[in-house]
């Protein structure tokens, strides 16, 4: 049973990660372990964030939406369809290699390798009845207080009662079930066996709608809910066709209760959507779906599973819209003790939609001993996180914006969201633009060292990241210092930005307190290497020597 439920696992990640993420987003943005040591996350939504929001449709049917739009919103692109036909669900609770049933009134028993069909006695004193293996057989017995075999059939059998739900004896106690109950050889003279329940389409969902949404929300949610799970089994049983079970009753498939889980106003909404499947190219359409979107649905492995914006949980009364857990550094350490000591958080990649650019795909751990790289699925299954679309607070740029003056500071107020560039990040603002890099944190930038650094493509200039922000010089000049070089700019002189050799030569000369006074000009070729022109000479750096030398006129 074990064995199954992996491999179904596997599978089903293949086919949820499949094109996943062809459209996220490098970033960088940097989290510092804070004064405290705790990390204070900020999320979104719970769950995977495909296909419907269970709370989005809520949503939607509050504000009157009807169950057929619900889902062309949710699953773009799919087309409404009929099925019918009966599902194979394995029943994973079952652990034991046999079937054990009540008796129950034209309870009968079913060869399935001789196609005979038997119903069963009424020994006195008769508890249950059970189908067990015997090698690549099954043994049919009852039990009176000890067992007794009844017959013996060449392969599988099965237990049903025509329209009368069955009783099944698991490890956890009993628990009933319409249909069969199947005892399945997982493969051909195995003499292994797994519980499978064999039901119609629609008695499957009273047992699973229910167990996916309240029952008692909007109708049109519910009729929503019951097509989507309707749908998603219908793609199951397609993508396992000849296998011996074809769907799970866990949060692994979609959560099956049985009998014990139907209610009156589900089995209303599945009446009312009887056969009715979405597809998509004529076939059943993969309608994944999860608690709630946190008002961003993410994009899936097929294209009607988009990523964007997700209206309707803002009126859904839902309590995952927005969240907060706090997450100690320690415990980051103890999950993954590579790291040594915690130093940063760095964010790589995310889906790009949304909030802090939507969800997180990839997470560097930064320590003392290593770095250590995990993925956001990874990362929130280890700390039971609600969804991958949160934040761990404020960035080192937000920090940095907020030290000095936020709003009323030099760069003024927000105007943009982290994007990546060449060795880092930056985050534009009303008045500058603040950068940051590992190697030298967060560093504003503004007037006219800005404007020059924007047109020379920032860090993908050879003067590289920043490394300190605008400095004061005398005469009302200002500079910055860049991982390759540097820029001034001086009202009556002009801004320019000098790189690698020509720019240390320069700040070891005096910079703009040498005899060579303010730069008027950068970095330019010439036929023998670079030259770059100031107030009172000029500084020439030869190719061929690799050496500078400073011209004073």
């Amino acid at each position: 049973m074990r064995r199954a439920l992996a491999a179904l696992l596997a599978a089903a990640l293949a086919v949820t990660l499949q094109g996943v993420g062809a459209d996220a987003k490098d970033v960088a943005q940097a989290y510092p372990v804070p004064s405290d040591g705790v990390f204070r996350l900020q999320g979104h939504g719970y769950g995977h964030g495909h296909g419907m929001s269970q709370y989005g449709a809520r949503g939607a049917a509050r504000a009157g939406v009807g169950w057929k739009q619900i889902l062309a919103f949710y699953y773009p692109g799919t087309a409404l369809a009929t099925t019918a036909d009966e599902i194979r669900v394995l029943i994973s609770a079952d652990t034991t290699a046999d079937v054990v049933v009540s008796p129950v009134p034209g309870l009968s028993v079913r060869d399935r390798v001789a196609g005979t069909t038997y119903e069963l006695p009424t020994p006195e004193g008769a508890t249950r009845w059970r189908l067990n293996p015997d090698g690549a057989k099954n043994k049919v017995a009852w039990f009176d207080g000890s067992w007794h075999r009844w017959k013996t059939f060449a392969g599988d059998g099965e237990f049903f009662a025509a329209d009368k739900a069955l009783t099944l004896w698991l490890p956890s106690g009993p628990k009933s079930y319409r249909g069969a109950l199947r005892a399945a050889a997982p493969s051909p003279g195995s003499s292994t066996r797994d519980t499978v329940n064999v039901l119609s389409m629609d008695d499957y969902l009273k047992g699973v709608v229910p167990a996916e949404m309240p029952p008692t929300w909007e109708r049109a949610a519910v009729r929503a809910q019951a097509v989507a799970a309707r749908t998603y089994a219908a793609w199951s049983r397609a993508s396992r066709a000849s296998s011996y079970w074809q769907i799970c009753d866990t949060t692994s498939c979609q959560v099956y209760g049985g009998v014990a889980t139907e209610h009156a106003d589900a089995n209303d909404a599945i009446l009312a959507t009887t056969g009715q499947i979405l597809t998509y190219a004529g076939k059943p359409a993969f309608t994944q779906f999860s608690s709630s979107s946190g008002g961003w649905t993410s994009a899936g492995s097929v294209p009607y599973l988009v990523s964007k914006a997700d209206p309707y949980e803002a009126s859904s009364g839902n309590p995952y819209t927005n969240w907060t857990v706090e997450l100690a550094t320690g415990a980051i350490e103890r999950a993954y003790p590579a790291v040594g000591t915690l130093q940063q958080v760095l964010v790589t990649r995310r889906e790009g939609g949304g909030d802090w650019q939507g969800r997180i795909w990839s997470i560097t751990l930064d320590g003392s001993k290593a770095d250590v790289v995990v993925s956001g699925d990874s990362f929130r299954s280890t700390f039971g996180l609600r969804s991958t679309y949160f934040t761990f607070g404020d960035s080192a740029i937000i920090l940095r914006w907020r030290a000095i003056g936020a709003e009323t500071s030099v760069v003024g107020a927000l105007s943009g969201v982290e994007r990546s560039v060449p060795g880092g990040a930056a985050q534009d603002f009303a008045k500058g633009t603040i950068y940051w890099s590992k190697e030298y944190g967060a560093r504003e930038l503004y007037g006219p060292i800005l404007t020059l650094y924007r047109s020379l493509n920032e860090s993908a200039h050879p003067l590289g990241v920043p490394r300190s922000a605008v400095q004061k010089r005398q005469l009302d000049g200002a500079r910055v210092l860049f991982a390759n070089g540097v820029a001034f700019t001086r009202p009556s002189v002009g801004t320019a930005a000098l790189s690698d050799d020509i720019a240390d030569t320069y700040l070891a000369a005096g910079g703009v307190r040498s005899a060579l006074g303010w730069p008027v000009r950068g970095n330019f070729p010439t036929a023998r290497g670079e030259r770059a022109k100031f107030e009172h000479g000029y500084i020439a750096w030869d190719r061929a020597t690799k050496q500078t030398k400073i011209v004073i006129r």
